[in-house]
């Protein structure tokens, strides 16, 4: 199986990484550790309003912890979002590290701290990602369902979208935000069963108005109807280690479909996919060739 993989491959190359030099090391140290990257992307979708146009900011997979990710160094990601001046400022979930290769978890009131500091005339808007669901491997974490997860982001005062829709404008023209509860939530050994409620979701959207909907793995992007115009998704981080000529071979597969969405800008009719790479790691802080990123994503109308 490719996740069980992914997952052993990962880890071996932490182990690798943790007392070798050269191309290791730089994954290790520099990409994860170090290295940050910003990534603006142009969409176009069918029929979005001429008047609309609008930056999203977008930071995902944030992965907390100390020295790989921080307090201080999500400090300088909030930084590097604000300064973009962004109209909306979305988090895809994952704020939480659950490998152990690390020298200290940062409590989530420290992330949360950071993040309360993003700036947006929109607002900054939240999902939540496999791992802070699966928050329980971190030994001091109880098994609480992401609550403490839930706890930061409301003492920061971040709005958490679990399956749901809220409507926003922008010089008057309204679009709808769906935020979609995790598809990987409940682990169940070597199964999963997900949160999330596509079509409850979508039945909040009450008019015309464009949709933008955060999920956090891009897996459910097949099923997404017609109607959503954009799809944000992280999880994958890009495949955490892409090699030349090879592409990302470790990357998770959907257990829902065929299809792989790995990195980057995916369009299936009138649909569009953004799939982050990410900032932080999992099973091992080792990235290479998908260095961490803040997405900036543009959306505005065609030209005619």
């Amino acid at each position: 199986m490719l996740m069980l993989n992914r997952r052993r491959f990962l880890t071996g190359a932490g182990v690798f990484a943790a007392g070798s030099v050269g191309l290791t090391s730089y994954a290790s140290a520099y990409e994860a550790g170090y290295r940050l990257d910003l990534t603006n992307y142009q969409i176009s979708p069918p029929n979005w309003p001429a008047n609309l146009k609008l930056k999203i900011a977008v930071i995902a997979d944030i992965h907390a912890c100390d020295p790989w990710m921080s307090a201080e160094r999500i400090a300088g990601i909030v930084d590097l979002a604000n300064a973009q001046k962004p109209d909306i400022s979305v988090l895809l979930g994952d704020f939480v590290c659950t490998h152990r290769y690390v020298t200290g978890y940062v409590a989530p009131g420290a992330w949360a701290e950071q993040l309360a500091r993003l700036e947006a005339p929109l607002g900054v808007h939240a999902i939540l990602g496999n791992h802070d669901w699966w928050s329980a491997a971190i030994p001091t974490n109880p098994p609480d369902n992401a609550q403490s997860v839930r706890k930061a982001l409301a003492g920061a005062r971040i709005p958490l979208l679990e399956n749901r829709a809220i409507q926003l404008a922008l010089n008057g023209q309204a679009f709808w935000l769906v935020g979609l509860g995790d598809q990987l939530a409940h682990h169940l050994g070597r199964r999963t069963r997900g949160d999330d409620d596509l079509a409850g979701s979508l039945r909040q959207v009450k008019d015309s108005a464009p949709v933008i909907l955060l999920a956090h793995e891009p897996f459910i992007f097949p099923r997404v109807p017609d109607r959503v115009a954009l799809t944000l998704s992280g999880h994958t981080h890009g495949g955490q280690i892409r090699l030349p000529l090879i592409g990302a071979p470790f990357a998770p597969d959907s257990p829902f479909t065929t299809k792989r969405y790995v990195y980057g800008i995916y369009r299936e009719g009138g649909r569009h996919l953004v799939v982050s790479g990410g900032l932080g790691t999992s099973y091992a802080p080792v990235r290479f060739g998908v260095p961490p990123e803040v997405v900036i994503v543009n959306v505005s109308a065609g030209s005619a």
